[in-house]
């Protein structure tokens, strides 16, 4: 067994080289054979020193997914759900999302896929494709099929 200042060290040096989650530190921990009330005093640790942050781990990951990936809300929740994260820092990754920006992403990428479907005559049948890839991205049906009446209907 590790002692626990390395295991300490290892950890903190897992959480400065990017941001994780607790869930992934405990993995870590786990692999260096640390479980149990050692483990947790480590995560404390690290949660007081500011290496393990979940609220800032959702907030880069929302925003990246968003501005990089072109992620909708939906699937960014999805992801940080999976990630262990609490409900609270679940909110504050998704606030830091710009409705304008959102709204803006979203349009941008139906046009885009219109664009690459623009051998589809049929508007129901474009209108459904283009609904199922914006929804397969993580945004909410409600916005697509609000952009894509706007876009669709309108002669371009």
């Amino acid at each position: 067994m590790i002692i626990r200042k390395d295991a300490l060290v290892k950890a903190a040096n897992f959480c400065a080289y990017q941001e994780r989650t607790q869930a992934e530190v405990r993995e870590k921990l786990k692999s260096l054979d640390v479980e149990g009330d050692e483990a947790d005093e480590i995560i404390v640790y690290l949660i007081e020193e500011n290496y393990l942050n979940e609220g800032r781990f959702a907030k880069i990951f929302a925003g990246s997914k968003f501005r990089v990936k072109r992620w909708g809300r939906q699937k960014i929740l999805f992801e940080l759900k999976a990630r262990k994260l609490s409900d609270h820092s679940i909110r504050e990754g998704l606030a830091e999302i710009d409705d304008d920006d959102y709204m803006e992403t979203l349009k941008t990428i139906i046009e885009k896929k219109k664009h690459e479907l623009r051998t589809e005559k049929q508007p129901l049948i474009l209108k459904q494709k283009l609904a199922r890839y914006a929804m397969s991205k993580g945004f909410e049906g409600d916005l697509v099929w609000d952009i894509i009446n706007k876009i669709v209907s309108s002669p371009k």
